[in-house]
């Protein structure tokens, strides 16, 4: 088919190769309707992500999300898919496309790629090239996978116990002390390594004994970007034992306002860094924790915490999680919790005297 632009005035022309008669009406409503709308329906989907800009983009952080999500394109979805033409791209190619992602790259990798997938088709949904988004139910299916946390399911992702913990410790000083440092830090308070690079010597509160996390530091589109923690809330986290000598340590002689950690340098500690200058994979893999990873200190603490008892709701609060399902991920598989719920209600049903003395009214007089 060819045709005249009314803006270019040149004639370009559209080819397709079919089998039947049918399949070339089909093709020839495809460009009728093309003249309709104005959409290019037979464009590729790398000219397409090309065309659109940073359309795709918007409600995005651009200092953290966008960045990831962007990166997530060009090196995933665009080499899978980019030759198809978007009016091509149907749900069975993109379930066989995240399908080869899981045996390539872990959840999070995936969760990014799909999501960027998911929203340059909203945008060609809006530009009438597409009449739905195919990539949406497996997005969905996918995601609701990956966020279904079971008791038990995150105790995995953590050390098992404090002496290993210190010797993971002990080799990144072997580095140097503001490794170990980091390491002490996110396992004690529960704490993201960007939200550890932005700890001030005034967010200890010795009085209370509480450590105020509201801030988080991490590489962003154009350098370091200092903004609110992932739930937008400051927390609270009580101070350990453990941590106390090293936030003494590090707290001595400085202001409230200056940085609680840095490394060698001088520099912001990013999980990058940490893992780079510690050969972090190697240290852990020879201390028999092969899958440990930096944010798995988190994950420790929080575990810890949960083996020590302490009210789901109060785990919640120290974690920051938005949702109580979230934390339930880091409670014993065997319902030891429910066990001592257990333990203290036998222990009321079998003292009766002392139930009756809770429950009894106040007599009074009657008026």
């Amino acid at each position: 088919m060819r045709w005249t632009d009314p803006q270019t005035k040149k004639r370009p022309s559209r080819s397709e190769f079919v089998d039947t008669p049918e399949e070339a009406e089909a093709f020839f409503e495809k460009l009728q309707q093309a003249t309709e709308t104005g959409a290019n329906i037979l464009i590729t989907f790398a000219d397409y992500v090309e065309s659109i800009g940073e359309r795709w983009q918007r409600g995005l952080d651009p200092t953290s999300t966008a960045s990831g999500y962007e990166i997530s394109l060009r090196l995933r979805v665009v080499p899978a898919l980019g030759h198809l033409q978007v009016s091509r791209i149907s749900t069975g190619l993109i379930d066989r496309t995240i399908d080869q992602w899981e045996t390539e790259f872990g959840p999070s990798t995936i969760k990014t790629s799909i999501a960027a997938l998911v929203r340059v088709l909203d945008v060609a949904v809006r530009d009438e090239v597409i009449p739905s988004n195919p990539a949406k139910n497996r997005a969905r299916r996918t995601l609701s996978q990956q966020s279904a946390l079971t008791p038990g399911s995150l105790r995995a992702l953590a050390v098992p116990d404090m002496e290993t913990l210190n010797k993971i410790a002990d080799a990144c000083a072997k580095v140097h002390q503001s490794y170990s440092d980091h390491v002490m830090l996110c396992a004690m308070l529960c704490a993201r390594g960007s939200e550890v690079a932005g700890l001030e010597v005034g967010d200890i509160d010795w009085v209370n004994r509480i450590v105020k996390i509201e801030r988080q530091i991490y590489p962003g589109k154009g350098g370091l970007v200092a903004k609110q923690t992932k739930g937008r809330k400051e927390r609270y986290v009580p101070i350990l034992d453990p941590l106390e000598p090293i936030l003494i340590r590090l707290s001595a002689g400085k202001e409230p306002g200056d940085p609680l950690l840095r490394g060698p340098r001088g520099g912001v500690l990013t999980t990058a860094t940490v893992r780079d200058a510690t050969k972090w994979d190697e240290l852990v893999t020879n201390l028999g924790l092969p899958n440990l990873t930096r944010h798995g200190l988190r994950h420790t603490g929080a575990t810890w915490l949960a083996d020590a008892g302490v009210p789901l709701h109060v785990l919640q609060r120290i974690l920051g999680h938005a949702s109580i399902e979230t934390t339930k991920g880091y409670l014993h598989p065997d319902h030891r919790h429910l066990s001592e719920a257990a333990t203290l209600a036998n222990q009321f049903f079998a003292s009766p005297s002392k139930r009756k003395e809770t429950t009894e009214k106040p007599r009074g007089r009657q008026l």
